[in-house]
């Protein structure tokens, strides 16, 4: 049996036994599965970005105020830029959504029509956040996600751990 010292933490192909916690990547599924429910929920929201601008029986933007008309098409570029990116489960994803949530909750105090839940839209992005920062941090936290410089210093002990046992035999 191997053990889980003895194995290269960064190679790509892995032979033998290996032992798995099964609690080692729940938080990052569930971090990909959250990012994921909420890309689609962020793509809906652009697309009726989309729909405001598209099917408008009038010029729209010369019938609204201008700061209405810039913050739909922040909004309908942006939620779909930040779907993509959460879908994806990338960092840049996770950064956008979390600028265009907080933008949400800007321009819901200072447009309070815009949204039409209001208040409901400022709550749900708040536990979206919340949620995301606290399986961010979960993720994070498990011992199978270590950084590169983590992975090398481990390789390096390992190597110079099997070159003092052949040593002192």
């Amino acid at each position: 049996m191997t053990r889980p010292q003895d194995m290269d933490s960064g190679a790509a192909i892995r032979l033998g036994e290996r032992t798995l916690d099964p609690n080692a990547t729940r938080w990052g599924m569930l971090l990909v599965l959250f990012m994921r429910v909420v890309a689609g929920l962020w793509i809906l929201q652009g697309l009726v970005q989309w729909q405001i601008v598209l099917t408008a029986p009038t010029d729209l933007f010369s019938t609204i105020p201008k700061p209405t008309a810039v913050a739909i098409v922040y909004f309908a570029v942006m939620d779909l830029l930040a779907a993509v990116g959460l879908w994806l489960a990338t960092a840049w994803g996770g950064v956008l959504w979390l600028l265009v949530a907080l933008s949400q909750i800007l321009v819901a105090f200072l447009m309070p029509d815009f949204f039409g839940g209001g208040l409901l839209v400022v709550a749900l992005d708040v536990i979206l956040i919340g949620m995301y920062l606290l399986l961010t941090y979960e993720a994070g936290r498990e011992p199978d996600r270590r950084s590169a410089p983590r992975r090398a210093a481990t390789r390096l002990w390992n190597r110079s751990w099997k070159v003092w046992e052949n040593f002192r035999r």
